[in-house]
């Protein structure tokens, strides 16, 4: 079968994302990204002067012929990212042509050029690892700087718009914020004609400065007015490069009597919600049905008129701290004897090889965990090469990907399960339901460790959970 397309043309811009939106389609065998191509500087990539036997000079004179040489010498579907300022006679030529598939990375151009302004002011444009992230002061918002840029930034978007209008074509426009989303990315290579599908996104690069523009920006107020008559910046707004999470359907407890379908976030309470559930039904914990898929339940749901559904949240000091005392503390949790490897050697975190031992007390279990909840910010924050476990994901998130199959109609909170959960019950028949949460025998106790450097550093990994759900300090629960 032929081909749809020749070649195809990333139209993106300085710190949109379009270097790791590269290396993630050099991922696929059958296409080959090649960079900025025809940027004034270098060819392709910097340091690079020379592409398919054509100079800087020759291309000058000619770049449509680097174009060509690009069509016949490149194994798989060719390809380049192209920016505002880059040669407009190769946009002459490729912008009309319908066997020229088109891109369109976009950003927030605020957020883009905080980025590009802290890049400049570090000197690092690439990262492949937070630990060899380069801190910077806050920079400065240059009011006119950032006008000329928006209103070159504009036109050249209404050119794109405009041009792909007059031919009849269309383009397959791309989010900074979905780069990361392996769905849209493997539909963007189908869109190129690619026969492949990847697994994971490309691994190497991460996001550098993933906190908000207020702590980036030193005279934030000055900016915000400035920007003020532009209502589509959302100044506040932390930006998320979460992973978006799939439903979790077969995680899901559904009871075959009673209408009621509980939908449980790891991380929070879930074995003693599901023994709870057994005693409705009359069933031992472990013949509570799960494992369902998206069909099955659909047909639970419908054999269940009137079902309820639910789910429980915790607070995210607590969460962590059980994830990181359940999960990673251990020695002897094979599905994250990696991660625990990776957490010890890549990130430092100072936990014994060999789980508990003599010397450590209460203070290095402080310390540990105050060091997994510095990992787990970059790790949300796309900053690390761990995948984002459900353990630990947000809340929020986990809730968000339940919304693509259903949503829970209730939301019950760990310290009112005692309260919520008969009450639910009773709702369905059984008049009768206590809930009694037992407690774990944790190596310390979580007060024993609590101050406000605890609160502090969960906030600032769980801030989209804090803001949702309302969260006030865990000691004043």
């Amino acid at each position: 079968m032929p081909r749809q397309f020749d070649a195809f043309v990333m139209f993106a811009e300085m710190r949109t994302g379009s270097n790791y939106l590269e290396a993630t389609l050099n991922e696929f065998p059958d296409l080959a990204c090649l960079g900025e191509v025809f940027n004034p500087s270098f060819m392709g990539h910097h340091k690079t002067f020379e592409m398919f036997g054509i100079d800087m000079k020759a291309r000058e004179r000619d770049p449509v012929r680097l174009f060509d040489a690009l069509l016949e010498n490149t194994e798989g579907l060719p390809g380049f990212r192209f920016f505002h300022d880059h040669d407009a006679r190769v946009l002459e030529r490729v912008l009309p042509d319908p066997k020229v598939a088109k891109i369109i990375l976009t950003r927030n151009p605020l957020e883009s050029y905080v980025s590009r302004k802290i890049a400049a002011a570090t000197g690092q444009w690439r990262l492949t690892d937070m630990k060899h992230r380069r801190e910077s002061d806050k920079i400065t918002f240059d009011t006119e700087e950032f006008e000329v840029l928006l209103e070159k930034l504009q036109e050249f978007q209404i050119a794109l718009q405009n041009g792909l209008q007059r031919t009849g074509q269309t383009a397959f426009y791309i989010s900074y914020e979905d780069i990361n989303d392996l769905d849209v990315i493997n539909g963007m290579a189908r869109y190129l004609g690619s026969s492949h599908e990847i697994s994971a996104t490309n691994s190497k690069l991460k996001k550098q400065n993933p906190s908000d523009l207020s702590q980036k920006v030193e005279n934030f107020e000055e900016m915000a007015a400035a920007v003020a008559a532009l209502d589509r910046f959302d100044l506040t707004r932390t930006p998320n490069f979460e992973p978006r999470r799939h439903p979790g359907v077969p995680g899901f407890f559904a009871l075959p009597e009673t209408g009621l379908l509980f939908m449980p976030i790891k991380g929070s309470v879930v074995a003693p919600v599901v023994t709870w559930m057994a005693g409705l039904d009359g069933l031992a914990a472990r013949d509570v049905p799960s494992g369902m898929n998206q069909k099955e339940l659909r047909q639970w749901m419908r054999r269940h008129e009137g079902h309820r559904s639910f789910t429980v949240l915790r607070h995210p000091v607590a969460r962590a701290y059980d994830v990181f005392t359940r999960y990673i503390l251990p020695n002897d949790r094979p599905a994250y004897a990696e991660a625990r490897r990776v957490l010890r050697k890549m990130y430092g975190l100072p936990i014994p090889a060999k789980g508990l031992v003599d010397g450590y007390g209460a203070e290095e279990h402080k310390a540990a965990f105050l060091a997994f909840l510095a990992f787990l910010k970059g790790n949300l924050a796309g900053q690390t090469g761990l995948k984002v476990d459900p353990a630990w994901a947000t809340q929020t998130a986990i809730l968000q990907g339940m919304a693509n199959v259903t949503l829970p109609d209730l939301l019950i909170r760990e310290e009112e399960m005692a309260r919520e959960l008969p009450a639910l019950a009773a709702k369905l028949g059984h008049g009768d339901a206590g809930f009694d949460a037992p407690l774990r025998d944790e190596p310390f106790p979580l007060k024993s460790i609590y101050d406000g450097s605890v609160e502090d550093a969960a906030m600032e990994v769980y801030r989209r959970d804090y803001l949702n759900f309302g969260f006030p300090r865990w000691d004043l629960l």
